[in-house]
């Protein structure tokens, strides 16, 4: 699978784009503030209907203008899928492939796959968990289309149990029975849920250990760890022993929505011990595991989409990278730099052909 073309209309900040790419390796090079990483968000919503950096759809408009178009050729099992995204302000998104829209946008997650690393990755480390538990939901989700629809039924039923336990607060009124209707619902979205993530995180966490090797040379030791509560006891257990705290709190305070993915480095927490390239790598190495895992699932290569990959990293794991993802475990691949030398340079002492674009105040050429 590869993407054959992309065209833009309206879509932040560019007027009208037209590029086709090859099937191995693209690069957009031009000043910060360009457009280059706008062009990989193009991408990524055709794969994922959505934007990596901002959930609001209206915002990707460009000022002044109504709507914005994005279309792209896939070339997939011999033959080409045309998917087009389309938003109007103040409309409800429409999403088609070949011409046909969708009804639910979870029907196309998984077909086009895609994996994007970014500066704004480090959410991953520096942020909740609750931004390590979508990295989790986003792999599996793309390679099993039941577990969209389990995620959407567990968070409408905690949203139901945490309403009932403010009105229980608010009122005084206890209905014991009501609320182990809510609670059932809620066991058997979150059990389903809980099972599909430590299979998923058994296999996971040997592919990510492998790449992080790669990468640095085994000069570090790392971990990744799965945390959740139902690893300790069954969720109906947990649900029974918290409530006292959930009426108190009103919410709940158990389930697979604390559910947590630790980072270390030497057994030490990688948020306050890691080096800027340390966190780096293993990012890295966390989402090639990502790609990986999607390849196996799927039986052909997602995209690999690379946003200003070469800041904070050596030289050595510069080159260890792109040999990497050079490789044949890896497909149509997409870069972002300001540095065209610096990505030429790069591709040449590896031997891998590159087509450069190159990006002026959203004109787009290439060499």
């Amino acid at each position: 699978m590869y993407l054959k073309n992309l065209s833009l209309v309206n879509f932040k900040n560019y007027d009208e784009a037209a590029i086709s790419f090859t099937d191995g390796a693209n690069a957009f090079t031009g000043n910060n503030g360009a457009g280059k990483t706008n062009l990989l968000d193009a991408i990524h919503y055709l794969s994922l209907c959505k934007s990596y950096f901002n959930p609001i759809d209206s915002q990707q408009i460009k000022q002044d203008r109504d709507l914005f178009m994005i279309q792209g050729t896939f070339e997939k099992n011999e033959s080409d899928e045309v998917i087009s995204c389309g938003i109007r302000k103040n409309q409800k998104k429409q999403f088609k492939r070949n011409k046909k829209e969708y009804q639910r946008l979870a029907d196309h997650i998984g077909l086009f796959p895609l994996v994007m690393i970014s500066p704004n990755d480090t959410s991953l480390i520096l942020e909740g968990s609750e931004e390590r538990r979508k990295f989790i939901d986003n792999v599996i989700s793309q390679t099993d289309a039941n577990y969209l629809d389990e995620l959407i039924i567990y968070n409408k039923n905690l949203l139901n149990r945490n309403a009932l336990l403010k009105q229980i607060f608010e009122t005084g009124k206890y209905d014991p029975a009501l609320l182990e209707i809510f609670d059932e619902q809620l066991i058997q979205a979150g059990n389903k849920i809980f099972e599909k993530r430590k299979v998923f995180m058994e296999g996971f966490i040997q592919i990510f250990n492998n790449h992080y090797q790669y990468l640095t040379e085994e000069a570090e030791i790392v971990t990744l760890i799965y945390e959740s509560q139902l690893f300790d006891d069954s969720f109906k257990n947990l649900l029974k022993k918290s409530i006292e705290k959930d009426r108190i709190l009103q919410r709940t305070n158990v389930g697979i929505h604390k559910d947590e993915l630790v980072f270390q480095i030497f057994n030490m927490p990688l948020k306050k011990f890691g080096s800027q390239g340390q966190q780096k790598s293993f990012l890295i190495a966390l989402k090639l595991a990502k790609y990986s895992f999607l390849y196996q699932q799927k039986g052909f290569k997602p995209l690999l989409l690379l946003d200003d990959i070469f800041d904070k990293l050596d030289d050595l794991r510069i080159t260890k990278l792109m040999k990497m993802v050079s490789e044949d475990d890896f497909g149509q691949i997409f870069i972002t730099d300001t540095n065209a030398e610096r990505v030429k340079d790069v591709f040449k002492n590896i031997g891998v052909d590159l087509k450069l674009f190159q990006i002026n105040k959203s004109v787009i050429s290439h060499e």
